[in-house]
């Protein structure tokens, strides 16, 4: 249902490790963006309405509804010649009119 990828749990906890307590990281809907609606990350505490995950030592939590409307959902950290950062897959569903491109317009 979730995974946290070696790569992507070591740098994690390099962007946690001088706090004094470490929060939940939240997958969260991110609603803007050129692609349409995408999962995102932020630091965050539970709710009742959340599922909570344990992987490699780092809490993650999420909404009920918003992982069913997910899962399953691997959380991973790539580097390629564009940058470096955190890549979230899941089964987010993309909306037929997202071209992917910022570039200010898309036909269809």
């Amino acid at each position: 249902m979730l995974q946290i990828t070696e790569k992507a749990s070591e740098m994690i906890k390099l962007y946690l490790k001088d706090r004094e307590e470490a929060p939940s990281i939240r997958l969260m809907l991110n609603e803007g963006g050129c692609s349409g609606p995408s999962v995102g990350m932020v630091l965050d505490e539970s709710t009742d309405k959340d599922v909570s995950f344990q992987e490699h030592g780092i809490t993650v939590v999420v909404d009920k509804e918003f992982l069913e409307q997910i899962k399953p959902v691997t959380i991973d950290f790539v580097s390629t010649p564009m940058g470096e950062g955190f890549q979230i897959s899941s089964n987010l569903p993309k909306p037929a009119n997202a071209c992917g491109s910022c570039a200010g317009c898309c036909s269809s």
